[in-house]
């Protein structure tokens, strides 16, 4: 009975520590395309603040060239 008992709760264990490793691989993926995706917010963010600049220096109401 003992036996029988340890047998089961190492199998419990082993299973635990697969799902935990499978767990902790989730994570770090998780975190590591986050942080991707947060650099690419940020690029984003500084090319919008650019062409936002360079339609700034260009009046809207400015008659073509060719008047």
């Amino acid at each position: 009975m003992n036996e029988e008992r340890i047998v089961d709760i190492e199998l419990k264990l082993t299973s635990h520590e697969d799902l935990l490793d499978t767990l902790n691989k989730t994570v770090y993926e998780q975190q590591r395309k986050i942080e991707e995706l947060e650099a690419l917010c940020t690029a984003l963010v500084h090319r919008l603040v650019e062409l936002r600049e360079a339609t700034a220096q260009t009046p809207l109401n400015e008659p073509p060239p060719h008047y």
